[in-house]
Order: structure tokens, then sequence, then C-alpha cells
């Protein structure tokens, strides 16, 4: 009984303090809501408001007791009393030694605790002893990371911030301002970590809340699998994006062959772009006449060629600068115009006299016949200069802009462009997407920009998708994470090179904290034949079970007496088609995450995990273009069981698995 009634004495404690701060919270939002009611900065408010709100399952998750005798406890937000600390946020300096601290380098940490809440009230507790000599007394619990990468999934990425690992914890606080590529196996965390990273630098950098933080995931599914962890990170303000929705209006309608996708993808493409841009523009051989009221004005080769390079000296767009050309030839024209009028000199009733001079001055002729007409001239007397002054000047060069005969005269020789008149198509696939924005910053388009970016799955983005990326953050302030070895796309990364600049810096996660060993011995041996360079993460746990595989006649048939068979946690089917499944099993096509059986492909599966997988028809994955990278995905989204049904004899890669 006495350690029962430890453990209920070391949780009475841990309650009381849990009351404390949510009682501190419930105040604080009080007050942000009076706030809002009263109109007072209502976004600021609302925005607080949904930021406190955000925090409340799990909102105190540890506690470190140190050697001057203080107890620290550490949680999803900072809370206060005046000036003494209640609770501090996950990312403040002073909480991270509860991620760093060892039993090696405890620094001043003589024990770390972790909290485990259901609403709130603290339900279990976990003690690490980190200084041998350091009292025992009230140690309670057992592995809270093992518990976590346990527990059942639920279709959506929890957080990690209760059990961060020393590993993860260094990439999130890396302070590097360029691009931090980080390299991760299965299983490591890599999403979890970039997310909290986000979180992070939100903390540390104020002017990030201002410029925003934008978020790149590979699908909507995925986006919305990880949708929750940012808000219960407390942080709200970011916006989530696959590639095509960075460039609304252009719905996807059809796909590329492989061999299309990888071909649109090449940075080469830029360049072709650029020249077909370029080529819209197109200087006449002969010279053009063009009517203006009841003048003829002749635009020549050499003036058009003149303003073109005018033109595009201004370093700007196709658009903008079509603007300059346009203003550089109607300046030449408005004064030819003007010559033509300030060569006729006029008596004082607005009649022509003889003809005058070019340069408006006054001739021996001039001056006789004004004389005749009355007007008294002094010898010093040079006479009107000009007849136009620079506001009638204006307004010609203004009338020759708005003539509908001059402005089809100019276009013709320079087009206004739209992104989609420079593809020249109708219908776009994804890999289309990169291109329309690429010509819009050819011809003239804006975007939105953000203070970091982050980009998950980052190893299947083309060299197009990169550019269409920089442009979004000319900061080049981003995380970036991915795994070579799972690389699907045609247009996608075989090495970081292309990502990398000269202030750039790859970090490596390396211990896989999901799959467990007998999952990753099997799929390790797949990825050490096709990636010899890469290494597989090592797994921290095992389950006792080891993969199989069943041979069937009928693969709907065998998939659905698996499906009957499955009675605890989330199942994941995954096949290269999923048509005739879908209907086989009555389960929705796209997949429904929360479901306790999902259907999806490997592509689709890319950075989601689940319970139990069972792979279907693996000869079919391998044969796609980087089908052993599809298959490498497959198998390593399993935490607990991972089966196969196939037809016919097994892929090379699969036969070492256990029959069933």
């Amino acid at each position: 009984m006495g350690k029962l009634d430890g453990v209920s004495s070391e949780l009475g404690i841990e309650q009381d303090h849990l009351n404390a701060l949510y009682a501190r919270l419930d105040a604080l939002r009080d007050e942000a809501r009076a706030a809002l009611e009263r109109g007072h900065s209502a976004d600021v408010w609302r925005a607080e408001v949904a930021r406190l709100s955000s925090v409340e399952d799990g909102m105190c998750f540890g506690r470190l007791d140190l050697a001057d005798g203080r107890r620290v406890y550490v949680g999803r937000i900072g809370l206060f009393d005046g000036d003494e600390p209640l609770l501090i946020d996950w990312r403040a300096p002073a909480a991270r030694a509860f991620y760093t601290a060892t039993a090696a380098a405890p620094g001043e940490v003589l024990r770390r605790r972790r909290i485990s809440t259901r609403g709130r009230t603290v339900v279990a507790l976990d003690d690490e002893l980190l200084d041998a000599d350091a009292s025992r007394d009230g140690l309670v619990g057992e592995a809270a990371l093992l518990a976590s990468v346990t527990a059942e999934r639920t279709g959506r990425m929890r957080d990690i911030v209760t059990t961060l690992q020393a590993e993860q914890d260094r990439i999130i606080r890396d302070d590097h301002r360029g691009v931090l590529v980080v390299q991760g196996g299965p299983g490591t965390g890599k999403t979890a970590v970039a997310l909290h990273r986000v979180a992070y630098l939100l903390y540390t950098h104020e002017h990030l809340r201002a410029r925003g933080v934008l978020v790149v995931g590979p699908s909507r599914v995925f986006l919305d699998y990880i949708g929750q962890v940012l808000p219960g990170l407390g942080e709200n303000r970011v916006v989530t994006a696959t590639v095509p929705d960075l460039f609304p209006g252009f719905a996807v309608t059809r796909v590329d062959t492989p061999a299309e996708a990888e071909r649109k993808g090449r940075a080469g493409m830029a360049t072709r772009l650029k020249a077909a841009v370029r080529a819209f523009v197109r200087v006449p051989e002969e010279p053009v006449e063009v009517r203006f009221e009841q003048q003829t004005l002749t635009v020549t080769p050499e003036l058009c060629r003149w303003a073109v390079r005018r033109a595009r000296a201004a370093g700007l767009p196709h658009n903008p600068a079509r603007l300059v050309f346009q203003r550089a030839l109607v300046d030449t024209l408005t004064q030819r115009l003007v010559d033509v009028i300030e060569s006729v000199v006029l008596s004082e009733t607005g009649e022509a006299l003889d003809g005058g001079s070019a340069d408006g001055s006054l001739g021996a002729a001039d001056r006789r016949a004004l004389e005749a007409a009355g007007v008294v001239m002094g010898p010093d007397d040079e006479g009107p200069r000009t007849i136009l002054d620079e506001t009638d000047r204006s307004a010609l060069r203004g009338s020759l802009l708005a003539d509908p005969t001059v402005t089809e005269a100019l276009d013709e020789i320079w087009p206004e462009l739209t992104p989609a008149q420079v593809l020249g198509q109708d219908e776009w696939s994804a890999a289309d997407i990169p291109l329309l924005d690429e010509a819009a910053a050819l011809v003239g388009g804006s975007v939105p920009v953000f203070g970091h970016v982050v980009v998950d799955e980052a190893q299947e983005l083309s060299e197009m998708d990169w550019r269409m990326l920089a442009r979004r953050c000319p900061a080049r302030s981003m995380t970036v994470v991915g795994d070579l070895g799972q690389t699907g796309s045609p247009a996608g990364a075989s090495s970081w090179e292309r990502v990398l600049g000269p202030r750039d810096r790859l970090a490596q996660l390396t211990v896989n904290y999901r799959t467990p060993a007998e999952i990753m011995d099997v799929a390790g041996e797949l990825l050490a034949a096709h990636h010899p360079g890469l290494a597989a993460p090592r797994s921290v746990r095992v389950s006792g079970e080891l993969p199989w595989r069943r041979e069937v006649r009928d693969l709907a048939g065998g998939v659905a007496d698996v499906v009957a068979g499955h009675t605890d946690g989330q199942l994941a089917v995954i096949a290269p088609d999923v048509a005739e499944l879908a209907v086989a099993l009555s389960l929705p096509v796209p997949p429904d995450l929360t479901g306790k059986v999902v259907l999806l492909t490997p592509t689709q599966a890319k950075g989601l995990e689940f319970d139990e997988v069972l792979i279907v028809d693996p000869a079919a994955v391998l044969g796609g273009l980087l089908g052993h990278n599809d298959l490498y995905v497959a198998m390593t989204r399993a935490t607990r069981r991972l089966g196969v049904v196939h037809a016919g004899p097994p892929p090379a890669e699969l036969a070492m698995l256990t029959v069933r």
C-alpha cells in the first residue's frame, strides 16, 4: 500500500498545481473576452482568446526539480502570477533542459517528471532521476516516450512537445537563418520537428508573426492530418497549402505521364519560358503607318528596335516593360506632332502666315507678315518660339495613348500577356502550376511573401517547384524536411544539393520512434539495395510481431478477409490502385483518415502513420517508376503490425516475410 499511497500523494501534489494553472488560464481568458466585447483591438483580442483556448488540453506536461530546490513546470504556454512563473513555455530557454538533460549530462536537473493529463485531471506521472545521489522519494511512472508511440492512432497527428528527444530538440531550436534541410527516415518525427520549429521560431522571432509562416505539404489529406499540431502548440497564424494552392485560379484536371512531369520539373523550363515571353515582342520588318486624326504617323523598324531596347534596359517584367515601350514610342510620335504644329507661325487671329521654321523662330518674311497684320515687333523680339506648353504636350501624349488605332498598332508589336497565354494551353496538370507561376513572374504577377516557409515531403518537389517557393520567401528562411529514400515523383530529388546554397545547412534525424525493429529490419534491406548511401534510422523498440505475407487468388477477397479480422487500432490498406478495392470494401475515396480502416495509395500514405498496415499487390507497387521507394513508404507506416497480400509469387524483396 505504501507505493500506492506514494503515487496518490504525488498525483495530489500535481493536481493542486494544475488547478492553480487552470484558474490562472480561466482568468486570462475572461479578461481577453471582456476586452473583445468592449471592441478594443478586436483582431488582437480575438487571436488571444483563440491562443488561450488552444492550449486547454495538456497545458502542463512536465516538471524539473533543480539542484537549488526550485521546481520548474513546463507546458504549452507561459503563465505568471505577478513576477512568479507558474508555468514556463516549452520554447523558453529555461525549459530547454526538460528535453536535453541526461544522466550523463544533467546540468542542474535532479529529476525530470512527465505529467499526463486528461482534461483538467492528472492521470499519470513518469519520473526520471538524473542525479544518482538525489532523493528517490516520490519517484513514479513508466517510459512516457514508448507509451506515446504505441498509443492507438486517431487519424490526426499529435504534437510531440511532451516527448521531444534531444536530437529533435537541437533541430527545433536551431537559429540558422537560411535554409535548414532535415533528412530523416521513417518514424524520426521530421514532420513534427518541422512544426515544432515553426512554433519555436514564432515564439523567439516576433517579426515572423507579422510577416507570416507558410507550411507546404504534399496533399490536402496530409495537411488535414497535421492540422491540429500548431493550434495545439498555441499557434494559429500559419498558412497551409499544397504547391498548386499557391497559384489559385487554375484547377488541376489532368495527369502528366512520368516523362512529362519530369520534363516540366526541370530548371531549364525557366529559360524556355523566358524565351517564349520575349518572342511575343515582334518588331515589324517594314514601316507601320498609323492614322491619328488628320495625321499619318510612321513607325519604322529602327524606331521600334530603339524603343524595345529602352524597355528591356529597364529590367522590368514583360507587362510593366510594355508600358515603358509604349511611352518611349508615344513620346517620339508626340514630338513629331509637336514639330509639325510648331512649324506654323500664326497671326493674332490664329491664321497661318508663311509656314515659319521648324524651330519656331521668326525670319525676315515672318516679321513683314506680322507687321502687315498690325503686330508691332521690337528689334530684339524673336516672337513666340512655341505654340504648345507642357500641358498641351501632355494632353496630346494622352490622346495618342488612348487612341484605339495607335494602341492596336503598339499591341501588335508588344502585346499584354497572361500566364496562360505564355503556356498556350487550357487544361492544367500539377506540374503546370509552377510553370504558370514562373510565367506570372515573367509577365509581372505578384505573390504573397512570407517570413518563413516549411516544406514537408520536400523530396517530392521539382526544381521548378523550388523556384516557385523561393519567390514566396526571398529571405530564404526555410525549414525543409524529407527523406530521399521515399522520393516518388519522377521530378523529385535524388540529393539535397539543388536545395542547399552556400549559407544553408543539412541536419540528420537518425532515430525511428514509430516503426518497430521487426518491420524496419526488412524495410532497411530494401533501402540498402536501392540507396546504398542512405542509412535506415535506428528503431528504439520491438513489437514482438513479425511482418507477414499471404498469397491469395483474389486480391479483393483476401483484403476483405484481413479487414474482417481486424479488431484493434487503425488499419491502413495501401494499394497502387484503390478504385476496385474502394467498391469491394465500401471505403471512401479520397480516404477518411479518422476511420478505423483507411484505403489509400503509397503516395497518399506519405507522412502518415497507422497502427497496422496491409500492403496489397506489392509487385504492382514495385512496377512504378520509383516503385522501390513507394514500397519503402508503404512498409514504414505501421506502429505495430505489417502484412502483405499478393497474388502469385511474392517479389524477391518480400520473400523472407513470414507466411501466414
